[in-house]
């Protein structure tokens, strides 16, 4: 956490801002102030106004009423060509860059500086040099961007903001896809920013690191601004009340269930490096945790299970019955499924609307004599609306419309409409605001009172220890250990079998 004063006027003062779109009052007379020095971290639910409100900043929108001031002067931002002259630099979570430019290419994209109709490289190479240097991490500026790694990409997209002269840079969901590691060392590079004088606005579904990084925290919730705090006069409790609107049991309600005898066994799973014979079983009505780092074979684990990747060895066993899946259909067809880590990409065709999506692996069981029975296909996906709580206008809404916990919520229905016996979570609650986390929690504690075999693949610690009845931990493709008393243990217990 930062330490910044605020004895100056404000860095960036918004006020009153209100948004309208057609059928949809999105922002009603929000507020946002940050400080020269500071990060203030911005909550909210999914669909709570945090990003249409960092997009008027960004010269995306322009909003029906309200004033922005920078430096204490009103600033128009009709474009993002006015923000950048306002000194705002806006880091998507999905980045902006040109994978086959190289990083000094992408930093000054459209600002070529040329004499005599040729770019000025040297110059370039010298000024992207100063910029990493500034930030305090190199990063080769001749490689493309496509080449290098997540974290380096990021730091690509500060220098590119810092390239502008930003004085405010706003990070949408920045660790979303970073090791615990290279969290860390952004938080670094975040205190050396702020250190220079630039004010930060952090967005984030995950409270711990808001905890370690922010000075103040702003809050909203159904487009209308809640609150603002100083991080050190507000607790967790109180933040989530803040953000759902209501006080939750508990941020992690595991129920005790009854665990009955094996039903996924797995025997000396193998596939090239990436996952070395591994062994395990899930049991009826027992939520497995899956974790380690990035990389350890998590996920590339899941997918042999489920024939999204041909495995080299090993056995796969549901209810003593061997299975013989060589492809997703096969372990469809056994009752074997997976929400991938990846729902946008993996687990939802996003033009088609949300009821064509739950119908898709559900046909043969929507059809009579070949055709789509669809007066059915609407009833059955009604039913999961309803218990699922799904919120949607009608259902023919398209599923890249939906808010990233809905769009979990449609994957989960038209595999329970498949009836599955073993679900597989990957990443089931990232980028996954925590009021629909709660709820996501709650459809895992009844699918195991109902027998099923949970397997809950996660990178979050107090996720995988608050949900769990037991944990295998996985480090660079093999098992390396097991917690079975997961009430009393620790993130520390956990990461100490994470790199072994």
């Amino acid at each position: 956490m930062t330490t910044a004063t605020h004895t100056a006027a404000p860095l960036l003062e918004m006020r009153g801002i209100d948004k309208s779109f057609p059928g949809v009052h999105a922002l009603r007379g929000v507020d946002l102030t940050v400080h020269a020095g500071e990060v203030v971290a911005l909550l909210g639910e999914n669909g709570a106004g945090k990003s249409t409100l960092i997009k008027i900043l960004a010269g995306a929108h322009v909003p029906n009423a309200g004033t922005i001031r920078v430096d204490g002067v009103e600033q128009h931002i009709a474009n993002p060509i006015d923000a950048q002259r306002a000194g705002i630099g806006v880091i998507y979570q999905e980045f902006n860059l040109v994978p086959g430019l190289t990083a000094r290419e992408n930093i000054f994209l459209g600002r070529e500086r040329s004499s005599a109709g040729f770019i000025n490289r040297r110059d370039e190479a010298r000024r992207a040099t100063e910029l990493f240097r500034r930030i305090g991490v190199p990063v080769p500026i001749d490689v493309p961007c496509g080449r290098l790694t997540v974290a380096q990409q990021q730091i690509v997209e500060i220098a590119k903001a810092l390239s502008l002269d930003a004085r405010i840079i706003v990070m949408d969901e920045p660790s979303a896809t970073l090791t615990p590691k290279e969290v860390d060392h952004l938080f670094d590079i975040i205190r050396e920013l702020t250190a220079q004088g630039i004010g930060v606005i952090y967005i984030s579904h995950r409270l711990d690191e808001i905890d370690s990084i922010a000075d103040r925290v702003t809050v909203l919730r159904d487009g209308q601004y809640i609150g603002t705090e100083a991080i050190d006069d507000i607790d967790r409790e109180r933040l989530i009340e803040m953000m759902v609107g209501r006080k939750l049991d508990s941020e992690f309600p595991k129920h005790t269930t009854a665990i009955g005898g094996p039903r996924l066994v797995v025997k000396g799973l193998r596939r090239g490096e990436a996952v070395k014979d591994v062994s395990f079983e899930v049991r009826r009505g027992e939520v497995l945790g899956l974790t380690g780092l990035v990389g350890s074979g998590r996920t590339e684990t899941a997918r042999l299970i489920f024939g999204a990747d041909r495995r080299d060895a090993g056995t796969i066993e549901l209810d003593s019955k061997m299975l013989d899946i060589r492809q997703p259909r096969d372990a469809i067809r056994h009752g074997v499924c997976l929400l991938t880590e990846d729902r946008k990409s993996q687990g939802l065709v996003l033009g088609q609307s949300v009821r064509d999506n739950f119908a898709l692996p559900n046909l043969p069981r929507l059809a009579t004599a070949g055709w789509i029975d669809h007066r059915r296909e609407r009833e059955r996906f009604r039913h999961y609306v309803e218990s699922l709580r799904i919120k949607i206008p009608h259902q023919e809404q398209l599923a890249k419309n939906l808010s990233g916990g809905n769009q979990q919520k449609v994957v989960l229905a038209k595999w329970l409409e498949r009836d599955a016996e073993v679900i597989i979570f990957d990443e089931p609650t990232r980028g996954i605001d925590v009021g629909a986390k709660y709820e996501i929690y709650l459809l895992i504690n009844e699918l195991a009172v109902q027998g099923k075999a949970i397997v809950m693949i996660s990178s979050e610690l107090p996720e995988v220890l608050g949900m769990s009845d037991r944990v295998l931990v996985m480090h660079e493709g093999r098992i390396t250990g097991e917690i079975t008393d997961v009430a009393n243990a620790t993130q520390e217990d956990v990461m100490r079998l994470a790199v072994r």
